[in-house]
């Protein structure tokens, strides 16, 4: 059984920080990205930061450019997402998933089979 489990989540001032860590299990995802999307109330889920497990290639939304950084160990099966510096707007449920796609889809949350239960960050102004 395919598992994804988010930890890390919580209340946090504005300018803080936050690590979110996405453990694996289940199969390996060698040849797959892993992505972190976000979903605030009222809003469409969007990518946030994705990195392929193999070569370690990233990729980060404008919106968290040079504040948050995802990374992986592939010794643990973990990937993490460091954010720092968060605002207001940064609050929502972030949500780890796995993508066999081509790197070219990996911003596109249709293009990931495998998902997390989401975990909750907020930020306080």
């Amino acid at each position: 059984q395919v598992r994804l489990v988010e930890s890390g989540g919580g209340l946090v001032q504005a300018g803080g920080s936050l690590r979110l860590s996405c453990a694996t299990s289940g199969r390996t995802f060698s040849s797959y990205a892993m992505g972190w999307f976000r979903q605030a109330p009222g809003k469409e889920r969007s990518i946030v930061a994705a990195i392929t497990w193999r070569s370690g290639a990233t990729y980060y939304a404008d919106s968290v450019k040079g504040r948050f950084t995802i990374s992986r160990d592939t010794a643990e099966n973990t990937v993490s997402l460091q954010m720092s510096s968060l605002q207001p707007e940064d609050t929502a449920v972030y949500y780890c998933a796995a993508t066999g796609a081509d790197w070219t889809f990996v911003t596109r949350d249709v293009s990931y089979g495998y998902w997390g239960q989401g975990t909750q960050v907020t930020v306080s102004s």
